[in-house]
């Protein structure tokens, strides 16, 4: 199996190709488009900044690439903020895979939502053998709003969605490799997609 992590103007590939290699399964990280196109499966993960990452998927003709991607897809935090239509982050046009805004958490408490959190209303394959109510890892000052697209939901200031999906394109809002044997089980039910 082919496993593509994708190499661009974001942070934390590294944690998320160790977080693969616990799992048994190899991964090559690339920016190639051609080498995406023929992976069996890829990931999108991220820490950064909205609009200086979409320029780079812009710059380096990921952008028009990804939003076509058959394989199983899965964007990782700042990768499913990409995948949605438009960031509140310096109003950034994103790649509307998701017809679903992002935005930035009200300053009513301490932002960024960072450390572990509970993800409700679990649906789909991702979620296969991973209880209602378990605990995951996040670090974010932008949600994805709640959408019919859902396949978890997570409270903080306000509920979000916690996780999308449709089609072959699945998303979550916290790190699943940060987030001990509940974010494994997340990780073995994409490669077993």
């Amino acid at each position: 199996m082919k496993v593509i992590i994708i190499k661009y103007n974001a942070g934390n590939i590294y944690s998320v190709k160790l977080a693969l290699e616990r799992l048994g399964a190899e991964s090559i990280i690339s920016e190639n488009p051609d080498e995406i196109r023929s992976a069996d499966k890829i990931i999108f993960p991220g820490v950064g900044e909205a609009s200086s990452a979409m320029r780079y998927l812009r710059k380096n003709g990921l952008a028009g690439l990804l939003p076509e991607i058959k394989q199983p897809f899965l964007g990782i935090c700042l990768g499913l903020q990409l995948m949605c239509r438009y960031s509140e982050e310096n109003n950034t046009d994103c790649l509307n895979i998701f017809p679903v805004d992002v935005l930035k958490f009200p300053p009513q408490d301490k932002v960024p939502h960072m450390g572990w959190n509970s993800i409700t209303s679990l649906k789909g394959k991702l979620f296969k053998n991973v209880p209602e109510g378990s605990f995951v890892y996040f670090v974010h000052s932008f949600f994805a709003q709640r959408n019919e697209f859902e396949s978890a939901v997570t409270d903080y200031i306000t509920p979000f969605s916690a996780a999308i999906q449709k089609d072959n394109f699945y998303a979550v809002q916290f790190h699943p490799e940060k987030s001990a044997h509940v974010g494994e089980q997340i990780l073995r039910n994409f490669l077993e997609l």
